[in-house]
């Protein structure tokens, strides 16, 4: 990526206009995103605390970013973190000081990402198939119990999108049903980015003591799992894996386990229930619940804003210059909807636009080495999930207005706190034959 690097989507090449403030609350990112774009492949960003960074937001610029030899994601090289001005508590310091493959480079990388690689070959994620159709079965039937309780409305966010990748990635990672409901709290408010100094600093303290148990657990009842397997490697001595890289692994394990999945589902209803036709067409057989997955991936990211990378040297991306050791956020959301890549209809919903030819395939679960150790995983949850929560209940639809769902806490996750989904009742009767 130098001078010869793709132009921007919009606006003059090496003009990025005044720094854009990234709002700690965050909300649904596409409109800002627009105007971003609009303006360049790149955008000077103040994250909390005002701390300076970038955002690589067009598809191209941030293809190449992503893989980009002199790119690092060791947070060595996050010059303002190094020279100590970052504070204590900073709401995004878990993304830079975490130990583990998405804070590690080269041999390193390499070293921690064969030991869960294993866990999500394509192979062992087809061997889960039989067990995520059985949760989802249950879960369903869950559901259907919370409508009937709720006067036909629940939220499907709780009763279902939630707990059907917790429960995949708890059985996994060896996690006791006793700890899932607290980690996924603990991992919620490590995701989030409005969090002031003394909670987002006990939630960290409290997240490591909760997986602290678990290893504990797991140590003195060792299963057929992947913290099991961990603790044995780390146990065996040499440099393969420390305390501190055990425990970072796993709290990327937890988060990017369940909440990718977690908002893939509930932003596909969402767009499922906003836009019948598209539903119909895939009950038609013009299009596959895997594209729906795809299309939502690029339409609707499940991430929006992911850090950190910083350059190891100055960069011309997408003509603006990025300063080396800042840190730079993945922009995901608005790459799936960049005009230049996906089209003058970017911003159209359309379950078609995976299978065309020549079809740009998003970057939602990014690209290159870091390249998303659970996509296959998170594909398939999610597809089955699809396919069998509408043709359980195949007159589902939001019980709000998409204008009265309240977004996230934060420009990291991008997906809803709660969806109320309606549930006819002639539906659930027969549903049970």
């Amino acid at each position: 990526m130098d001078s010869t690097a793709a132009a921007p989507s919009g606006g003059a090449s090496g003009t990025s206009g005044a720094p854009h403030p990234l709002a700690p609350a965050g909300g649904c990112p596409h409109a800002g995103n627009a105007r971003l774009l609009a303006r360049g492949a790149v955008a000077p960003v103040v994250l909390p605390g005002g701390v300076d960074g970038m955002a690589v937001l067009g598809h191209e610029a941030l293809k190449e970013f992503l893989a980009h030899p002199q790119v690092a994601k060791d947070a060595v090289h996050f010059t303002a973190l190094r020279e100590g001005r970052i504070p204590a508590g900073w709401p995004l310091a878990t993304f830079a000081t975490v130990r583990g493959m998405s804070t590690a480079d080269g041999d390193d990388h390499r070293r921690l990402r064969s030991l869960v690689g294993k866990a999500f070959t394509a192979r062992r994620v087809e061997e889960l198939r039989p067990r995520v159709e059985e949760l989802t079965a249950g879960l369903l039937d869950d559901l259907d119990r919370a409508a009937s309780r709720g006067g036909g409305v629940a939220d499907l966010r709780t009763h279902f999108a939630l707990p059907l990748p917790m429960g995949v990635i708890g059985e996994l990672l060896g996690v006791d049903a006793v700890f899932r409901d607290r980690l996924h709290h603990l991992s919620n408010q490590v995701v989030a980015t409005d969090l002031g100094p003394e909670r987002a600093l006990a939630a960290n303290r409290e997240l490591v003591a909760v997986l602290g148990a678990v290893v504990a657990a797991r140590t003195e009842r060792p299963g057929d799992d992947l913290t099991s397997a961990l603790i044995a490697v780390r146990d065996q001595g040499g440099d393969r894996l420390d305390d501190g890289e055990l425990l970072g692994t796993l709290v990327l394990m937890i988060i990017a386990g369940h909440e990718t999945t977690l908002n893939l589902v509930t932003n596909a209803v969402r767009a499922l229930c906003g836009h019948r036709d598209q539903l119909e067409l895939v009950r038609q057989g013009g299009a596959s619940w895997a594209d729906v997955v795809e299309e939502t991936l690029r339409w609707d990211a499940p991430v929006s804003y992911f850090p950190f990378r910083y350059p190891v040297s100055d960069l011309t991306v997408g003509g603006t210059v990025v300063p080396r050791g800042t840190p730079v956020l993945a922009g995901y959301s608005a790459a799936g909807r960049d005009r230049a890549a996906h089209g003058p209809d970017a911003d159209r919903f359309d379950v078609t636009r995976p299978g065309r030819p020549g079809a740009t395939r998003h970057l939602s679960l990014g690209h290159g080495a870091h390249y998303c150790l659970g996509a296959p995983l998170a594909r398939m949850e999610s597809a089955i999930a699809l396919e069998r929560l509408f043709t359980r209940f195949p007159d589902l639809d939001l019980a709000v207005p998409e204008s009265g769902l309240t977004h996230h806490c934060g420009f990291v996750g991008n997906s809803v706190r709660a969806l109320p989904v309606r549930v006819s009742p002639d539906v659930r009767m027969s549903s049970r034959g």
